[in-house]
């Protein structure tokens, strides 16, 4: 793996400032998603690394505004956000450094900027006024909302003038997948803050209220509820093959990374049952230290040249 500051070099990214800025939205995504960006540092081609740091401590940014304070103050943080980041569009230049460094790498990568508005929006509306789903048309009106522009604000930066269609539905199709998943391992935190994050038209269906989740009530009708929750995650989980045949080749082994993450943490998930409505469901250290390097002994033995006897 190469040095961080020979990294920036290989993506083309000079000057001191600037450096310092993807450098300073890095430390961000290590911080809060040591995981991920492993998998970046470890797997990406390193042209791509930055560009895509910027992206996820951007993504990250704007989660962390959507989901902290009161109502007012979610709102008042986004609409400022929404501003900076406007102007920094236009401008190139902005008074945060993950700010001008994901500014930086939209215009160096030619990311649409519609993608980009179009999460802030989702984020002060979706995301920020969560009241959960009353149906699967509720989660799917989500999903194009604030998941889906979300993923690619980040993931869309691998492509050279922004995702075309048919790679964007793909992403479409994995990130209804992520959502589902994370849901379900999210399921104790999102209920102790309020948030029921299954749509209640299924909950009517397996005669479950929120009580008896909230409470963590270990019953035949919760656990049949939570199983056919994860029936869907694993349905949705293996609509997303082919999504390597879209994504950049060096990208590619950290997308076949996430995919594995995902589907051993929808395993732990089933495994849990009704135990994921009392603790959430981590993808625990062992599994991901291992999947990581497994991809990264996978991806080194396919760059090494093969000899050839005379």
């Amino acid at each position: 793996m190469p040095s961080w500051r020979t990294t920036l070099t290989t993506a083309g990214i000079s000057g001191t400032r600037l450096r310092e800025d993807y450098t300073h939205a890095a430390r961000r995504v290590l911080r809060r998603e040591p995981a991920p960006y492993l998998a970046l540092r470890l797997l990406a081609a390193p042209p791509l690394v930055p560009y895509l740091a910027a992206g996820l401590a951007f993504m990250n940014l704007v989660d962390d505004v959507a989901e902290t304070g009161t109502p007012q103050q979610r709102a008042a943080g986004l609409a400022a956000l929404t501003e900076r980041v406007g102007t920094a569009l236009k401008s190139g230049d902005s008074p945060d450094p993950v700010v001008r460094a994901y500014t930086h790498a939209v215009d160096s990568r030619g990311l649409p900027g519609h993608w980009v508005t179009r999460f802030l929006a989702g984020a002060a509306t979706a995301e920020a006024g969560f009241d959960g789903f009353a149906d699967e048309a509720g989660f799917q009106a989500y999903l194009d909302a604030y998941a889906w522009p979300g993923v690619l604000v980040f993931t869309g930066l691998q492509y050279q003038g922004g995702p075309d269609p048919e790679q964007a539905a793909g992403w479409r199709r994995f990130v209804d997948a992520a959502q589902r998943v994370d849901f379900l391992a999210d399921l104790h935190g999102d209920l102790a803050d309020g948030r029921l994050c299954i749509p209640l038209a299924r909950l009517d269906e397996h005669s479950v209220t929120r009580a008896d989740l909230e409470r963590a009530r270990d019953t035949p009708a919760v656990r049949a509820l939570l199983a056919a929750e994860s029936r869907r995650a694993r349905a949705a989980l293996d609509a997303t093959h082919g999504i390597l045949d879209l994504a950049e080749p060096g990208l590619r082994p950290v997308i076949a990374t996430m995919a594995d993450l995902m589907a051993h943490q929808l395993t732990a998930v089933e495994r849990a049952g009704a135990g994921a409505l009392r603790r959430d469901v981590g993808y625990g250290l062992a599994a991901p230290l291992r999947i990581l390097l497994r991809a990264a002994a996978s991806r080194k033995a396919s760059r090494r040249p093969t000899s050839t006897r005379r």
